[in-house]
Order: C-alpha cells, then structure tokens, then sequence
C-alpha cells in the first residue's frame, strides 16, 4: 500500500543548501524507493536530484516542505527532516 508524508523542516541560520549540504540530502534521499519533493521559496525539486536541489536557492533559514510518496514514504520525510538541521 502506498502511503504519503509532508512535513516542514528548518535550514540552519548558517547554512544554505549549496553543493555540499545539497549533496548530502540527496544522498539521503536517494536511499528512498518512493518520489521525494522537496518545496522551498515557491519551487519545487525532485530530492533525488542534485540540480534541482541546487536551483531552489535555499539560503539559511529557509523552511523546507518535504512530501514523500510510496512505501517508505513516512521513513524517508522523517530522516530528511532530522538531516536537515545537521546539514553543514
């Protein structure tokens, strides 16, 4: 049975998600079998890619909505949103 998962999550006052911290959270990411969105100042990205990861210019600060779909979708949203404040 698929299920869905959102929840919203905090970027450290001193970190934007640039290439490292991005690296970081779609290696994590990627580790999920189901589709991971991830929303910040309007846009959307596919959490699995580091491209769009990289295009929404999250800066510090910035909430992040992180919507996960599938059967691992309640896991995945949980160990994104405990990453993020440890992202540096």
């Amino acid at each position: 049975m698929s299920t869905s998962s959102e929840q919203h999550a905090t970027l450290p006052d001193d970190v934007a998600l640039h290439a490292r911290p991005a690296a970081t959270f779609v290696r994590e990411a990627s580790q999920f079998g189901g589709e991971i969105v991830v929303a910040a100042n309007g846009k959307r990205a596919n959490a699995k890619s580091i491209l769009e990861v990289l295009a929404l210019g999250a800066t510090g600060g910035t909430e992040l909505t992180l919507t996960a779909s599938g059967d691992d979708a309640t896991a995945a949203v949980d160990r994104l949103v405990a990453l993020v404040p440890r992202l540096d």
